[in-house]
């Protein structure tokens, strides 16, 4: 069984400027998770929707096999839903099966990839989708400090505590048919929620994540 993979990037970042872009050691951020989907033992095809001329060019340069989609101009801007521009690339494109991730997840390693969809398909019948998560068990509260998942009176050890799951953004894996099944989402109506490593976990969000992600990577990469 094989996957098309789904890597959407703008040009465009609020809180990292060119992040996609942007040195990660001494090649663009978004290069580290695209070598690991292309050394994938279930690869089909990467598609990359762009709706930079900076990316396309350096994609024609350094990854000549990828295949790129000019990103609609009304699918362009930070609220537009990852979910209209999966719609829209899937309209595009042929391949039945999909695993979308983002660049901003550099610790995501081909053997997780790999291990979340050996999963899906050995139980597609049960399951019509995946995401990634953390595990979460932490004493929570709500915004008006009213406990969530615990009572403070009897102060449970935190490793007893019921777990909670985070979606951490790092993959999304979906078919065709289960996308359309659900309103035209990556998550579908019966997902199942697939752990991933918490080191590999890291999605870049803020300069703060972005410094973390590269002490790590040089951490766990150091010779």
């Amino acid at each position: 069984m094989k996957v098309t993979f789904l890597l959407p990037m703008k040009g465009h970042s609020e809180r990292v400027p060119d992040k996609n872009m942007r040195l990660f050691g001494k090649r663009p951020l978004y290069h580290l998770i695209l070598n690991e989907l292309l050394k994938s033992r279930f690869l089909e095809a990467v598609y990359i929707d762009t709706d930079s001329s900076k990316i396309s060019e350096d994609l024609e340069k350094n990854f000549p096999d990828v295949k790129i989609i000019d990103r609609p101009v009304e699918l362009r801007g930070d609220e537009v839903s990852m979910n209209r521009i999966i719609g829209h690339d899937l309209s595009v494109i042929s391949g039945d099966y999909f695993l979308q991730t983002h660049s901003t997840n550099p610790l995501l390693r081909r053997d997780t990839i790999d291990s979340a969809i050996e999963f899906y398909f050995k139980n597609i019948e049960k399951y019509d989708s995946l995401f990634g998560v953390n595990r979460i068990q932490s004493r929570l509260y709500t915004g008006d400090g009213k406990a969530l998942n615990h009572n403070p009176e009897k102060l449970m050890r935190t490793q007893d505590l019921p777990p909670l799951f985070e979606e951490n953004s790092n993959l999304y894996i979906f078919s065709r048919s289960s996308f359309k099944r659900a309103g035209n989402r990556r998550i579908g109506t019966n997902p199942f929620m697939f752990e991933v490593p918490r080191i590999e976990s890291l999605d870049i969000d803020t300069q703060a994540d972005f410094d973390m992600a590269v002490f790590l990577y040089d951490y766990l990469n150091k010779a």
